[in-house]
């Protein structure tokens, strides 16, 4: 069955790179999610005054990859204790979360952070949330990495090599 989740952490680009790479992803699309104005340009998100995220939509088979191996594979790239920020990219458009339209997947979420917070003793703070609206991003965001390889990205893609899960 297709399921689609909704992912951020700090720049889309990394995270879309990433995931584009796993055996199960069937589609992905960058845009901004959670955003107060109506299909915000990249400019206004940056600006802050949007309070939009920067995110992936992911549409994954979960016959081939479950939601905890997408869970998994998402805490291993970034970095759960940053509060707006990953890597170098600094503001709210960058922070950690993730969003579902499907309470069923969010309540699986909430149990997967709680279970790895039990590792940690500083606190995750990405943010589980219903998706309210994602508004896809400008057509040069989109698959940005595959157009431009030696683009910028804080996200280490060779880490989806490992496992063989690359389609």
């Amino acid at each position: 069955m297709r399921v689609v989740i909704y992912l951020a952490g700090g720049c889309f680009w990394g995270i879309q790179g990433y995931f584009d790479l796993l055996k199960g992803v069937v589609s992905s699309q960058v845009g901004y999610a959670n955003s107060k104005i109506e299909d915000p340009s990249y400019e206004l998100v940056c600006s802050g005054i949007t309070g939009a995220v920067e995110a992936v939509k992911v549409t994954y088979e979960d016959e081939i990859l479950s939601l905890n191996e997408i869970l998994q594979r998402f805490f291993d790239i970034i970095n759960p204790f940053a509060l707006n920020y990953q890597g170098n990219d600094f503001g709210t458009q960058y922070r950690s979360g993730i969003y579902a339209q499907d309470s069923k997947i969010l309540e699986e979420v909430h149990s997967f952070i709680q279970n790895l917070q039990k590792n940690f003793s500083q606190e995750i703070v990405t943010e589980v949330m219903e998706l309210e609206n994602f508004y896809p991003a400008e057509s040069y965001h989109q698959k940005y990495l595959a157009k431009n390889p030696n683009g910028y990205c804080h996200i280490d893609l060779s880490k989806a090599l490992q496992n063989n899960y690359i389609p």
